[in-house]
């Protein structure tokens, strides 16, 4: 009857099914000295798991950590990006300012034109009324 217990519970182990008192007991099994002939195989498997168990190593593991060079990394492209950020809002800035002015000029420009025309209209005016006072014969004020 044990035998055939044993075999049900490697099944269940073989299957991820067992719990830890299953799996302790197929570990006193196959430790001790009486495993069936054609069970053999796994003997070797859990004396392994046992002898594993109590190793331990004796030199400290060190992990390289290559979180430094990243840090500096990080900093490097905020800066980078900070900068391009605010060359950039310069950029806009003068574009604006170029803009405004270019505007500001024309509507100088257009008004300059006009007030022309204006002073064209009133030098004819002056001309008419010098030529009219000429011929009335009328003294200035």
């Amino acid at each position: 009857m044990e035998l055939n217990n044993i075999e049900k519970l490697l099944q269940k182990y073989l299957d991820a099914e067992t719990t830890i008192a299953e799996e302790n007991e197929l570990k006193t099994y196959f430790l001790g000295n009486n495993v069936a002939p054609h069970l053999e195989e796994y003997k070797v498997l859990f004396s392994y798991f046992s002898i594993s168990k109590k190793e331990e190593l004796q030199k400290p593991i060190r992990l390289k950590t290559k979180k430094q060079g990243w840090k500096w990394l990080y900093i490097a492209a905020s800066i980078v990006l900070v900068v391009s950020v605010y060359t950039g809002y310069q950029k806009n800035e003068q574009q604006k300012a170029e803009k405004i002015y270019n505007e500001t000029r024309l509507a100088l420009a257009m008004l300059s034109k006009n007030l022309n025309k204006g002073n064209d209209a009133i030098a004819q005016l002056q001309y008419f009324e010098y030529t009219k006072n000429k011929v009335f014969k009328q003294p200035k004020n």
